[in-house]
C-alpha cells in the first residue's frame, strides 16, 4: 500500500511539474516572439481579436499599473502559497491529492512564474492578446485565471471536498 501511494505521489507531482513547465515555456516563447517581432502592429487582427505588443507594469489584465516591486513580492508569496497548498493537500488531505488538483496548481504556478520571469528580467510583463473590451493579457495571465476558476469550482462542487468537511 505504501509503495502504491509513493508511486501515485510521484506521477501526480510529475503532472504538476509538466503542466507548470509547459505553461512557462509556452508563455516565454510567445512573449519572446512578440518582443522580437519587427513588423507592424497589430500582428494579427480579426474582428475584436488582435495580437499586439503591450508592456504591462501592472498585474494580470493591466490592474495596478506601475506597481512592479509590490507585484514581484506578491508573486513570490503566490509561489510559496501554491507550493504550500500542494504540500498540504498531499500530506493532510489525501482525498484532495489528485492528478486534477496537481494540474490546477501547475496552471497557477506556471502562470505566476512566467510573469515573474518578465518582471525580474525586464521590469514589466509583455502582454499581447487583445480581445475587445478586455485588457490585454498573455498565456501566463490566462493560465492563472483558468487555474483559479478550476480550483474554486473543484472546492465548491467536488464530492471529495464535501466528504472532508462532512466527516
Amino acid at each position: 500500500m505504501q509503495k502504491l501511494e509513493s508511486s501515485r505521489w510521484w506521477w501526480w507531482s510529475l503532472v504538476f511539474v509538466i503542466t507548470a513547465a509547459v505553461i512557462i515555456i509556452t508563455d516565454q516563447l510567445t512573449k519572446n516572439w512578440i518582443r522580437t517581432y519587427t513588423g507592424e502592429f497589430p500582428i494579427f487582427e480579426i474582428g475584436i481579436f488582435r495580437i499586439i505588443d503591450v508592456q504591462n507594469t501592472g498585474s494580470s489584465f493591466g490592474l495596478f499599473p506601475g506597481q512592479n516591486f509590490i507585484l514581484t513580492i506578491v508573486a513570490f508569496f503566490g509561489i510559496a502559497l501554491v507550493l504550500g497548498l500542494g504540500a498540504v493537500t498531499t500530506l493532510r488531505y489525501p482525498l484532495l491529492d489528485t492528478w486534477y488538483t496537481k494540474f490546477i496548481l501547475g496552471l497557477i504556478f506556471g502562470g505566476t512564474v512566467g510573469n515573474l520571469i518578465d518582471r525580474l528580467a525586464r521590469g514589466y510583463v509583455t502582454d499581447f492578446i487583445d480581445i475587445g473590451p478586455w485588457p490585454t493579457f498573455n498565456i501566463a495571465d490566462s493560465s492563472m485565471v483558468c487555474g483559479t476558476i478550476l480550483l474554486a469550482s473543484y472546492i465548491l462542487f467536488s464530492k471529495r471536498v464535501r466528504a472532508i468537511f462532512n466527516a
